[in-house]
Order: C-alpha cells, then sequence, then structure tokens
C-alpha cells in the first residue's frame, strides 16, 4: 500500500513530536508499505535515516497559505497513494479521499485570537476537514470527547491512539548534578556516588555553565499560547519564591521558561513585572533537543498548569526524565499523568503555589513522585502507537476496497 504523509510540521515543537516518532516507529513495525513523505526539500535530512520505503517528495508551500488548499490536493492526485495521513488537523478544503487526519487538540478552535469572518472561516474548514476524514486519530479522551461533539457525525470514524514520550528520554543516564536536584544551591559537579558515565556529567557540566546555571530551578517547557496559563504560572512561583525566602535551599529558586520568546507576548512580560521577578525568570526560547533534555534532568520540579491539553506530552517527558510533576487537574491531564503528579487548580494561582512549595519541601513526596512518575511515562510507546496507527491504515483500506 502507497501512503502519504504530510511531514511539513517535522520541526514543530509538538506536532514535529509526533511526526518523527510516528516514523521511526512505523519504520520499525513493518516494510511492506510505501511511505512518501510531503515536505520541503530542506528538511529531507532529516528523514535520511528511515529506509527506502520512505521517500520524501518535495512540497515548499505551507498548510497555512491558502493556495495549499489546490496545491496539496493536486500533489495528491499526482502521486494517487492509497490513502493519506495529515497529521495535524488543518486540511486542505479540496483534499482527495480518503485520507486520516490526527487531532492533538482543539485549541486552535477554543483559544482562537481571530473573531467575526476569519474565525468562522477557520472553525468551517476544521469542521469540514474532520466530516470528510475516513478516519479521526485522536490522541486523548478528552480530545476524542472534545471531536465527537463538535462533530457528532464523525463519532463513528475516531479512533483513540495515545502519543508516548520520545524513547531518548526513556534512557536511564548518570545522575543528575547536584545544583538542581539539592536543596543546596552550589557549583555544578557530579554526585560522586552518580551512576553512569562520566561523559554525561560532562555534558551537563558544559549546559550549566553555558547557561550560568548556579541554583534550583523550577522548568517550564512548551509553546506560550493562553491556554497554557503561563502568566498565572508566574504568579504561582512568586508567591511560591515568596513562601520560600527563608529556605536554606531554595530561597535562590528560579524558574526557566523553555518555548517560544516572551517578545511576541506581552501579557507574560506583564506578569513578570507585575510579579516583581524579573530577576529569577528566564525565557530561552527554543533549544537543541539534547540541551532540553538536560534542562529536563537537572529541574527540581517540571511545572505544568495549562487550562487546556489535548494529551500533554512535556510531563510525560518530564516523569520519563525523573523529575516531579506540578500538574493541572483539568483537560487530558488527570487521564495522562495519572496518579503519578501533584495536581493543582489552574485557575487559582495560590494553589499552583501550593503544589510547588509542597513538592519542594517534602522529600518523600519528590522521590514518590519521581518514581511513579517514571512508570507512568514507561506504559506509553511509540511502537504500540504505530501498530495502532496502522489499524488504522488497514481500516481504510479495506472500507476503500468494499466502497
Amino acid at each position: 500500500m502507497k501512503i502519504a504523509i504530510d511531514v511539513r510540521r517535522v520541526r514543530d515543537f509538538g506536532v514535529g513530536t509526533y511526526i518523527r516518532n510516528l516514523l521511526r516507529a512505523l519504520a520499525e513495525a513493518e516494510r511492506d508499505h510505501e511511505y512518501l513523505l510531503i515536505g520541503p526539500a530542506a528538511d529531507r535530512d532529516e528523514f535520511s535515516a528511515l529506509p527506502a520505503n520512505f521517500r520524501h517528495v518535495a512540497h515548499e508551500h505551507t498548510d497555512g497559505h491558502r493556495v495549499d488548499h489546490f496545491l496539496l490536493p493536486r500533489l495528491i492526485r499526482e502521486l494517487r497513494p492509497a490513502l493519506t495521513h495529515i497529521p495535524i488537523h488543518r486540511v486542505p478544503l479540496l483534499m482527495p479521499a480518503p485520507y486520516a487526519v490526527t487531532v492533538h487538540d482543539l485549541g486552535s478552535l477554543f483559544y482562537d485570537d481571530a473573531s467575526g469572518l476569519l474565525h468562522a472561516a477557520r472553525g468551517f474548514r476544521l469542521r469540514r476537514g474532520l466530516e470528510r476524514a475516513a478516519r479521526i486519530i485522536t490522541v486523548s479522551g478528552a480530545t476524542q470527547r472534545d471531536v465527537a461533539s463538535l462533530v457528532p457525525s464523525a463519532a463513528e470514524r475516531i479512533r483513540l491512539i495515545y502519543n508516548a514520550p520520545d524513547p531518548l528520554f526513556l534512557e536511564r543516564r548518570a545522575a543528575p548534578l547536584a545544583v538542581s536536584r539539592s536543596a543546596t544551591p552550589g557549583s555544578a559537579t557530579a554526585s560522586p556516588a552518580a551512576p553512569g558515565p562520566e561523559a554525561t556529567a560532562r555534558q551537563r557540566h558544559r549546559i550549566l555553565e553555558r547557561y550560568q546555571i548556579r541554583y534550583p530551578f523550577l522548568l517550564y517547557a512548551g509553546s506560550i499560547r493562553p491556554q497554557k496559563n503561563i502568566p498565572r504560572l508566574i504568579e504561582a512561583f512568586a508567591v511560591a519564591r515568596g513562601q520560600l525566602e527563608n529556605h536554606r535551599g531554595y530561597r535562590d529558586l528560579r524558574l526557566i521558561i523553555i518555548g517560544d520568546e516572551i517578545g511576541r507576548h506581552p501579557d507574560v512580560r506583564r506578569a513578570v513585572i507585575h510579579s516583581r521577578v524579573e530577576h529569577c525568570v528566564r525565557f530561552l526560547g527554543f533549544i537543541p533537543f539534547d540541551t532540553l533534555r538536560i534542562f529536563h534532568e537537572l529541574a527540581t520540579a517540571f511545572v505544568f498548569p495549562s487550562l487546556y491539553e489535548g494529551f500533554g506530552l512535556p510531563p510525560l517527558e518530564a516523569m520519563a526524565s525523573g523529575t516531579p510533576v506540578i500538574a493541572s487537574s483539568v483537560s487530558s491531564l488527570p487521564e495522562v499523568v495519572g496518579g503519578a503528579a501533584m495536581m493543582v487548580n489552574p485557575e487559582n494561582v495560590f494553589d499552583i503555589a501550593r503544589g510547588i512549595t509542597e513538592v519542594l519541601v517534602n522529600d518523600d513526596l519528590r522521590q514518590e513522585l519521581i518514581v511513579k512518575g517514571r512508570r507512568q511515562a514507561a506504559k506509553f510507546s511509540w511502537a504500540r502507537t504505530a501498530q495502532e496507527v496502522l489499524g488504522v491504515y488497514d481500516e481504510i483500506a479495506a472500507t476503500k476496497s468494499a466502497g
């Protein structure tokens, strides 16, 4: 079977993780299908390690450009695949059937910054893409319910297939440096008892020196969209830091936010200034994967107070790294993190601050969350995800043959 997959967002923060890991797992799962990977020529090297049955097809137009409603469908008709997989719910209006579409969340609809005709047009495109899909893959039960509510006629064609952490996060590496795990800030030296290769400790040391980190820190990694609730995270951090100002280990606690640049989000900048934490909140923008993994491993805790999530991959990645997690008690997050995180009300700054201080000062709780977190993250597997996606492809092919 010849299968076309839209890979144009392979460099994105969330969807890119989905595309990369799904393709790797499909490559390991079987060799029978031929895969046509549609994306810019500049991204060809992203797929160089895949086997010969994965072929890159150049397509330079983004899925946000109006002309793509015509150009991608034309390319699909030329390629004549048995089906197309679109890994995000931006389906061209003229997309030829059959196709599967993965819905990660409906935040673009629920938190749309547009209004009037533009908002209506975006909603129309989303609904039309889902109504015409042969199958809809949702990444959580919460997203499945959202899609079924939005497009009731598609309920029978929805398939729940969970995401998983990047396998590299699940690798057990040398123990973290003392600077962030210990309640005592200090030099960035490896613990003498830490297992694992010395190279890992040296790599961590270089990262800490490069970013001048000599203090314990909380970590947030992800985009800075309205539903991510970053202003309240900053306010809660300010409250928690005030409560810990006399604590020997955490009086120099910092917050590091990895994702979009702060300049694009004036409400976040205002929260930093209003909370008077300009000197202890750092925005690093996007960083390489290996550096991101080290930040996960070194963080004192990972905080994710999102108001809405289709799945919530960053908390699982933190859990896989052995970092305790504080997460929202809403949307898909309780489903994904199970009982392995400190749950907080994301609309209550003081409850977020409570969760932060409890995890920091209660050593027994921290260790419990670390152990439970690793177990929870290990429940999700890209190999299983790929097998279930292949099952969706088979369903579509069988329906097409029967028709």
